[in-house]
């Protein structure tokens, strides 16, 4: 029974490949590429003869025959995106699905990846972080993803289109506020650029457009204070005074920080006392 690799590769820098991506690039009986044209780049800069098939969002679920063919064969099969680590907003999903329904080992070999690498020079927190990839661009969708990102206290990871980059910047600036941002632009190439700033400076920055591949990195909302125990008691007593109930309160008061099972406890507890 063949394996599926799911293999990382550079986001620029050819030489950001790992040995162990390499053998398997050579060894694979089919190799699956997103650009069969940018992997050919790094097969030839490393010597190895293999020729790419193309996988992309428009072919995945007529390539998946192919790939199970193979691995039933025993063959390993390889899959590469365009750049960095696959299924990252990149197809390649439905074959590893197709792949673990027929009973097929699927491995990862890590390597490149444009969130982290943005993520490690961006002088943002990286202890936690949400990836939320290229923003949707339906108003309806993007606008829910906004409000509940807005309150998220970790650090915030996109991708971007350069042509798309300053209206991101000032929709974010809007609905986030002046918060700290980092626009990583061609990460490894030869006209990297790293530009750190405030989301409104950073608007106005790049206000021209972008060339290239942008990852953007937005400082998070931050842990919510601490509620202030005796406050709440307060206004707990107050609402119970005028009548409302433990579920009315806590659906009213509950916000980050403070749940409502916590608010519905205290307001029971609180009417239970009085």
């Amino acid at each position: 029974m063949g394996t599926l690799h799911v293999v990382a590769t550079p986001i620029g820098n050819l030489e950001d490949v790992t040995l162990r991506a390499l053998r398997v690039l050579k060894q694979a009986q089919l190799l699956l590429a997103e650009d069969t044209r940018r992997v050919r780049k790094l097969l030839e800069r490393h010597g190895i003869a293999a020729r790419p098939v193309s996988l992309h969002a428009h072919n995945e679920a007529a390539r998946l025959a192919r790939a199970l063919e193979v691995l039933a064969a025993g063959g390993d099969v390889a899959l590469v995106s365009d750049a960095g680590t696959p299924l990252v907003s990149d197809p390649g999903a439905r074959l590893v699905r197709a792949a673990l329904e027929a009973g097929h080992p699927v491995t990862a070999l890590p390597g490149a990846s444009a969130p982290l690498a943005a993520l490690c020079v961006s002088g943002l927190p990286a202890e936690r972080f949400t990836f939320a990839g290229f923003l949707p661009r339906r108003a309806g969708a993007r606008d829910a993803l906004l409000a509940r990102l807005a309150e998220a206290p970790e650090t915030l990871v996109f991708f971007e289109s350069p042509q798309r980059l300053a209206a991101t910047l000032e929709l974010l600036a809007r609905r986030l506020g002046p918060r700290r941002a980092c626009v990583a632009r061609e990460l490894t190439k030869l006209h990297e650029e790293v530009a750190r700033g405030r989301l409104p400076e950073l608007a106005q920055r790049f206000a021209a457009g972008a060339r290239g591949e942008v990852t953007l990195v937005v400082e998070g909302a931050g842990e919510p204070p601490a509620p202030d125990a005796a406050m709440l008691d307060a206004e707990v007593r107050a609402r119970l005074a005028r009548g409302q109930g433990a579920r009315e309160i806590a659906a009213a008061l509950a916000r980050p920080g403070l749940p409502r099972r916590a608010v519905y406890a205290r307001a029971v507890a609180l009417r239970r006392d009085s």
